[in-house]
């Protein structure tokens, strides 16, 4: 068993030097008609980079951090643990961008793999897709995604609009594993839960887990059937997070971005270990550096676990031939955090 801050306290004290750093804009088309921006940051020192991604969700706050230009105080020796006290930035998935760059660069300056300075062997990774189905929603975007591609298995974000025509047709392909009541994203759902579409899921998959439900009395005694297939993502930020959960979960979403600190995702996951509690991974729709990360964590601590960390081409809003198909090959022994 892991005890809390075992697996930080072997690269706590890695060396990094800092000349400077530079940003990057990423942007691309994904499903669901979005957009997709965010910051490439990479850290430069001894000849080497290291890259982190930035995966905040509004373009506008890419926007300004790239017209500040590269600003921050960075430049210097440190320690990975001296580099995350120094660095003063609040806001989680920025930080991360920063945190994980900078682990990138220790590693490879010291050159020496993530899993070697963890202590883990990588394993070749399974991944769920989760695309959007439409409005109105059908099932054809999984039909069309299934035709090219017999084995992929999806994530799935419910709404009031899916009928029971719907649930039934999508649970007859046997391919859904998760489903994301999205419950904690405000502005995606700003009125209460609608208990006839939990019961309808709940009792439509079922076998999938049941992501981040609203559990007010009404939803409360719909899933109290399914209730250890209840697993949380967005309100999982740091250990502190699982531990005021209304019950003790069986799995959870681990979205590294979420964390901010290094220590703090590191610490995460030494705790889930000591609490036998499972976890998959997932992602914010990365275009860059930060897929293969999410990746590499998913390779080396739930590499079986349906992984919403899907090779970036199945974020895009028609599928096509020739993408890697899952399980993806564990990743090679070379210096880094990639």
């Amino acid at each position: 068993m892991s005890s809390p801050a075992e697996t930080y306290s072997r690269i706590a004290a890695l060396p990094l030097e800092i000349e400077g750093y530079r940003l990057e804009r990423l942007e691309a088309p994904v499903t669901r008609n979005l957009t997709r921006v965010t910051t490439l940051v990479g850290l430069a020192g001894s000849a080497e980079e290291g890259l982190g991604e930035d995966v905040t969700w509004y373009a506008e706050a890419h926007e300004r951090e790239l017209a500040a230009g590269p600003i921050r105080p960075l430049s210097g020796s440190w320690t990975l643990e001296s580099f995350s006290s120094a660095l003063e930035i609040e806001e989680p998935h920025k930080r991360w961008a920063y945190e994980s760059a900078a682990l990138d660069l220790a590693l490879r300056q010291a050159g020496r793999s993530f899993a070697s300075a963890v202590g883990r062997t990588p394993q070749p990774v399974s991944f769920v897709v989760s695309p959007g189905l439409g409005d109105p929603p059908s099932a054809e975007p999984l039909r069309r995604r299934l035709e090219l591609y017999p084995e992929l298995r999806f994530k799935l974000d419910p709404s009031s609009s899916w009928t029971d025509e719907l649930v039934q047709e999508l649970a007859a392909t046997r391919t859904v594993e998760i489903v994301d009541f999205k419950a904690f994203y405000t502005d995606q759902n700003p009125a209460p839960p609608d208990v006839a579409l939990y019961r309808r899921v709940a009792e439509g998959f079922a076998s999938a887990w049941l992501e981040d439900p609203a559990l007010t009395d009404e939803t409360a005694e719909v899933l109290r059937p399914h209730r250890e297939r209840i697993t949380w993502d967005a309100p999982i930020h740091s250990v502190a997070d699982v531990e005021s959960l209304p019950f003790a979960p069986l799995t959870l979403n681990v979205k590294a971005s979420r964390f901010g600190f290094l220590r703090e995702l590191l610490d995460f996951y030494d705790y889930c270990a000591g609490h036998m509690i499972e976890l998959y991974g997932g992602g914010m729709f990365e275009l860059g550096p930060g897929r293969g990360q999410i990746q590499h964590l998913a390779s080396l601590y739930h590499p079986e676990a349906p992984n919403d960390v899907a090779p970036g081409g199945y974020n895009e809003r028609e599928p096509r031939a020739g993408l890697p198909t899952s399980p993806l090959p564990a990743p090679a022994g070379e210096p880094g955090f990639r």
